[in-house]
Parts: structure tokens; sequence; C-alpha cells
């Protein structure tokens, strides 16, 4: 923690003291200003990457969600992810990781998560930039400030403008400004898990200039055995504002230590709070710089861009038991008698591009017409290291190294994704809409060994498509939209999928680089029909029906006879998400009601083969079969989110969030026949409330988990190593049964804001 102040205090305070010094905190602008990036209203909704006017809601043929800073702040949620599973339709999180920051978020049963050789579905941007990290297409959420988001909007299918990834969907986060947040505040929370946390905010204008900046820091032990988190994050705005242009510079920093559980197996399940084996961290280190800016050249013509720096650094350690114990070395036909093994990688990445996008209201056919056309580049350079140490097990499951660290890997990587897209939204009259999109994308991917002991290693991937969009919304009255759109998008093999792709040498995750054979693209397509309207002035609802194919998609096949964190990539054909979404939501004088109904049936649409020796239905190898129609595995297909918020005066208001989550088919179980392949639902009730004791002082409460359900979110067939008598060390006599990652109990949260203007 002293090296991150160290750092905070060169790359932080100097900008906190210039902006303080430069604006007054509530310095007035006469001026109107355009505000094209920040879209500060929930009724223009992003339907591009890079900064532009954005789309009124009632053209957009998809089922979007808004959500603002007020939802946030009224909830006090940890982070980010721990919002949208509590609140976005169609949006389940899991708990592999162990961490509340390292969630596994699915959309429509696409994934963004931070586990490296996860295949991701999910595209995220924060103001335009795409933070799926180059290396692996990771979502890091905990590098992700709270404080600083504005707005955020959940948009649906496999829209190609958003570009590379989005093939279920894109999370598009917008951050404050000082023109939209004048003035600041201090907030302090503790409770439960001894956690403590202070979150700060300052924002201001003078005349065209504006600043914002926040932060936080967070320390708690972890409701679990070692699983202490250490999250400090930072965000600064500087703005000029006119009402012809707009232009912010904007830094994000974080350092952040998470610690992990691991999954448990069901038979050590009644004590949740142990780990099956520890130490497991990931040490996380950004510096993100955006540059974005807008310009009216006309009344009718606008051009908007942005240019980025990304800087990512992250080191993890994971103990793992060492799957090969007891096995007899056919060359030297020694045993192997090693327990366990400390692995240790490193990425040291970087990543920078550019955005430049016009947008043309000229009337076409003497028609109402918006169109954007525009390219971007995105281009990252990232090395790995792997390292890896014999260990022997401690009493309690730890493990304590044998010996010094021997390298595995050392390589580069390079990708370079460049896009030229184009949408065109022409009103044919007052009633119905037609919106056309295009994108060009080229992927190219170098990897190169660093070690002089893997020439095979090089090799260079290049991907290309073009990928169409149409919708038609059809608005018969003000209060109702209706609307169909079809998409296709794409997704690049990432290089942790290019160089494990070979049966014959299976790789260890996070990864043991390979030279292996190719892989395809995946590409999505996606049918969507839906409603939404209102009815008065307070009751809103809306319906989605959508189908969504992948062709090539890729799937992690474990190999047998190893760890169970072993195999390697591969096309297994298609697969098939069909899904409905229902939302409505009310508000009846000081009661307001909100429920979202979410129901994906997730499915393989070919057949190959899988290794799970754990499943009761293999065959003497280890082998089972899944064929068209098995559920793919972590999907639920039912949720239903509830959310009641009661003001007893203006001061006083309390909220709660209800989430039922139903069964969902662990991992290893793909062919759907295992004895114990099905992990249960669970309902919680979450509770949350506020009491303003003036204009400046705000007190607040939280509560996860009310009744204290023991619940879990996550499953996976494995071995377990400690099934014996005495539960130690006994792998000739592991069990073969399903681990589970398990949600947090009860947890009790206080603090206080104190704001001013």
């Amino acid at each position: 923690m002293g090296q991150f102040h160290a750092r905070w205090r060169r790359r932080v305070l100097p900008i906190l003291l210039g902006a303080i010094a430069s604006s007054p905190a509530h310095a007035q602008d006469d001026s109107k200003s355009v505000e094209a990036l920040e879209l500060p209203t929930i009724d223009v909704v992003g339907t591009t990457l890079l900064p532009g006017l954005g789309t009124s809601i009632k053209a957009v043929p998809a089922n979007v969600q808004t959500y603002t800073e007020i939802d946030l702040d009224k909830q006090r949620h940890t982070n980010l992810a721990e919002f949208l599973e509590q609140n976005a339709t169609s949006v389940t999180s899991n708990a592999a990781q162990g961490n509340a920051f390292q969630p596994d978020i699915s959309f429509r049963g696409f994934t963004a998560s931070p586990l490296l050789g996860l295949p991701q579905g999910l595209s995220v941007f924060q103001d335009g930039v795409r933070i799926n990290e180059s290396f692996g297409d990771v979502v890091n959420w905990d590098l992700i400030p709270q404080s600083a988001i504005a707005s955020i909007q959940l948009i649906p299918g496999s829209n190609p403008t958003f570009g590379l990834n989005t093939l279920g969907g894109a999370l598009a986060i917008y951050t404050k400004s000082g023109n939209d947040h004048p003035g600041g505040s201090v907030q302090v929370t503790g409770g439960s898990f001894g956690r403590k946390a202070v979150e700060f905010e300052q924002g201001g204008k003078r005349g065209p200039w504006d600043y914002f900046f926040t932060g936080n820091l967070l320390r708690d032990r972890g409701w679990a055995e070692h699983n202490p988190s250490r999250v400090a994050q930072f965000f600064s705005k500087v703005g000029y504002q006119t009402k012809q242009t707009d232009v912010d510079l904007s830094l994000t920093l974080a350092d952040n230590s998470l610690q992990g559980t691991q999954t448990l197996p069901t038979s050590l399940a009644s004590n949740i709070r142990q780990a099956y084996t520890y130490p497991d961290r990931t040490n996380n280190q950004l510096s993100f710089m955006t540059l974005k800016g807008s310009h009216f050249l006309r009344d009718d013509f606008f051009i908007g861009g942005n240019l980025y720096y990304r800087g990512y650094r992250s080191s993890s350690l994971s103990s793992n038991l060492n799957g090969n114990f007891g096995h007899i070395d056919p060359d030297t036909g020694m045993t192997d008698t090693l327990q366990a093994t400390n692995d240790q990688a490193s990425i040291d990445q970087t990543g920078y591009g550019f955005g430049l996008q016009a947008t043309s209201l000229a009337p076409l056919f003497s028609k109402k017409n918006q169109f954007v056309i525009g390219v971007s580049a995105d281009l990252g350079r990232a090395g790995f290291i792997q390292q890896s140490q014999a260990a022997q097990l401690t009493a309690d499951r730890g493990t304590d190294p044998l010996g010094p660290f021997n390298p595995v890997t050392d390589a580069l990587t390079r990708n370079r994704y460049y896009g030229v897209f184009a949408t065109d939204t022409l009103s044919l009259d007052p009633q119905w809409t037609l919106t056309l999109s295009g994108r060009s994308n080229i992927a190219r991917i170098s990897i190169a060994d660093r070690s002089g002991q893997a020439a095979g290693l090089n090799s260079q991937s290049t991907y290309t498509r073009f990928n169409p969009a149409v919708g038609l919304n059809f608005n018969p009255t003000p209060q109702l939209t209706t609307y169909a759109s079809y998409n296709e998008g794409m997704r690049a093999p990432t290089p942790i999928e290019l160089t494990c792709a070979d049966p014959a040498a299976p790789c260890k995750l996070p990864n043991n680089f390979l030279s292996d054979p190719p892989l395809k693209k995946v590409v999505s397509k996606t049918l969507e029909f839906g409603a939404r309207g209102k009815v008065g002035e307070h009751d809103k609802w809306s319906v989605a029906v959508y189908r969504t194919e992948l062709n090539d998609d890729i799937a992690f096949i474990s190999s047998q006879g190893v760890g169970s964190n072993t195999g390697y990539f591969q096309n297994v054909g298609d697969t098939r998400r069909l899904g409905l979404e229902l939302s409505g939501s009310t508000k009846r004088g000081a009661l307001s009601a909100s429920a979202h109904y979410s129901y994906i049936d997730a499915t393989y649409q070919s057949s190959f083969a899988e290794n799970s020796r754990s499943n009761s239905s293999a065959d003497a190898s280890g082998a089972i079969q899944v064929r068209p129609g098995n559920h793919i595995a972590g999907i639920p297909r039912h949720s239903l989110k509830v959310r009641l918020d009661y003001a007893f005066d203006e001061r006083l208001t309390l909220g709660g969030n209800l989430l039922l989550a139903g069964a969902t088919t662990a991992r290893g179980d793909e062919n759907n026949r295992d004895l114990h392949g099905t992990v249960p639902g669970y309902a919680i009730v979450n509770l949350d409330g506020r009491y303003q004791q003036n204009n400046d002082v705000e007190l607040f409460a939280r509560v996860n988990n009310l009744f204290n359900r023991q619940y879990a979110n996550f499953g996976t067939l494995g071995r377990n190593a400690f099934a014996g008598a005495g539960q130690g060390f006994d792998p000739f006599n592991a069990m073969s049964e399903q681990f589970r990652g398990y949600g947090a109990p009860r947890g009790v949260w206080i603090g206080m804001r104190l704001s001013w203007q």
C-alpha cells in the first residue's frame, strides 16, 4: 500500500491541486452547451461507440436498458457488477473466483469476466473506449470506479457498430463531468467482513471550463478465509465546452489487490468460508487516459472522436493440486510425488487507439435522417510471463514452496483491430423508422516467443468480416414503440485461445503457450422482436423475444489424467440462445416498484466430444458426448428481479431487491447427464435505506442476503482430493463430486455522506 500512496502523490495530487486552483466549485456559465458526449438524458441512446448525438429511444430497435447515478446512489452496491446483477434484465453473476470484485457477469448467456481463458461475448466501453483488455478480452470490474459513473446503457444484440466481441451485447459507461456535477462530497462506510471505505468527489466549472475528480479506498478481510481485498481507484476529468465544441481529457488510475477462495466441493459445504486450497491472489494496476471531443461544423453536421492510452499490469499467484500425483513416468519409471504447485503469471500490457466519426442530420429524400460514418483502431501489446514452483500442502490446505520459481512461458503478443462502420436512421414517416448499419472488421494477432526456447510459438493470424444490421421501428402512438431487428457480430480468437488449441499438447490455465492449429472466428447472428410503452405518467413496460446463433463457437475442452484446469480450446460448432424478457415499473404515491423477468434457453447445436472424468455418465476414457439440444453450463433459464422503494417522507426512504435465479448446469456436465450436475436455484433479499438529515448530511445503510441464505451461483464437476476420513490429501481415493462457488453470507454496512455546493 505504501507504493500505491507514493504513486498517488506523484500522479494524482498534482492533478487535484491544479483542478482545484483553476476552477471554483460552483462558478456558473450562462451559455448553453451541446453536451453531445455525455448523453445527459436517458431518452437518448448511444448507438455507436464514439462520441455522437445518440439516437432517440423510440428509434432504437432493441430492448435497451438505461441507469443513472441516481439508481447507483440509492442502492450503494460495492461495485458496478453487483448493481447489474441485482437490477438488469437477463444479467446473472457467478462467484467462481470467490471475490466480490471478480465476478463473471453474463448477459443473455454471454460473458464479461476477468478470468483468462473464459470465452468472452460482451463488449464494455468507458466513454467510448473499449475496455475489454487486449490480452484475452477480459473485463476487470475492479478497474471501473463506480463513483465516476454518470449513466450506463446495456444494449443487447450483435450490434456491429460496437466492433469486435459484441456477440450478445454492449455495456456503455459514461462518466461524470464538472458541468453536470458541481459541488462535492465525502463518504465513509464500514461494517461486515471488516470493510472500511472512504469515497470523495468534487466538481465545478468556470466559463467554458469544467473539472471533476473522484476516488475511493476500500479494505476488507473478505467474507471467507484467505479472501481480503484492497481497492484504490481514482478518476479525473477536465473539460472545455461551448455551444459548438465539447472536449474532455480524463484519467483513470487503479491499484488493487484481490484474493479469492476457489470453488468448494459439496462434501465440505458445512463451512463455506474455508478455502479448498490457497493462496489465490491477483494484483491489478491501471493507468488509462482518454481525450475525446466533438464539434458542430454546421447545424446539421457534427464530428466526434477520441484518442486513448491504456496501461494495464496484472500479476497473479494461484495454488493448484498436482493432477499427476502418483503417476509413473514412462521414461524414468519414477513416481511423481509432488503434491502441488504455485503458478505465477504476469501481464504487462499497453493499449492505445483512436476513433473518428462524422454525423450528418441532412434530410434524405426530404425525410428526417441521421447518417453516421466512422473509423476506429485499437492496438495492443502484451508481454506474458508464467512461472511454476513446486509446493507441498500444509494442514489447512495452504501451499509451502519447495524451491524457486521456474520459467514456463515468456511470450509477446500484439493485436491490431481496425474497423470502418456506418449507420443510417431514416424516418420514413412520423410513425416508421428504418435503421441500416454495417461494419467491416480486420483483426490481426501476432505471437512471439521471448524465451529463445519455443521458436515454433511464433505465429500471425488475420480475421476479416463485414457485419450488417437492419432494424425497423413502428410508433403508432407517442406511448408505444414496436420494433424488429437483425444484426451480426464477430469475435476473433484471443492469443490465449490461439496458443492453446492442440489436443495433443494441453495447456494449464491461465496458459502455457504453444504453437497450435489456428481457430476460426466466432460469428453471431441475432434476431429480436419487441415492444415498450407507457401507461399514464408512471407506468412503463417492455417485452422482447430474441434468438442469437453463434457459428464456430469456441469452448475449453478439459484433458484427462491432469489437473482440472488443463485442456485446450476448440471450435465446437454452433450454439444458440433463445430468450424472453419482460419488464415493468410503476409508482403509486410513496411506493415505487419494478420487476424484470428473463428466460434464456442456451444450448449447443452441434455434436462434439468433451472430457469430464468426474461426470457419472463418462465412458472408460473419461469422455462424454455433447449433442444438439444440451444446455450450456452456468446459464440459468429463469431469473426474476423485483425492486421496491418506499418514501416515508422527504427524508427517509427504504428500498429492497428480491433476486430469484433458477437452477443451472455445472461445468463438466455439458451432456446434461451427470447425476449431480445441477446447481440449485436460489432466492436472496437485499435491503437499503437512506436518511437525509439535511441538505449536507445523509446517513445510509445496506444489508446483503438479509435472511443469510446459503446459496451457490456456480458449479463445476471435479475430483475432491481431500475426501478421506481425515480430509487430508489423498488423491488415490479422490471422490468425484460437484464443486460450487458460494455467494456471500449476510453482510451489514452503514455509512455517512457529507455534501457541499
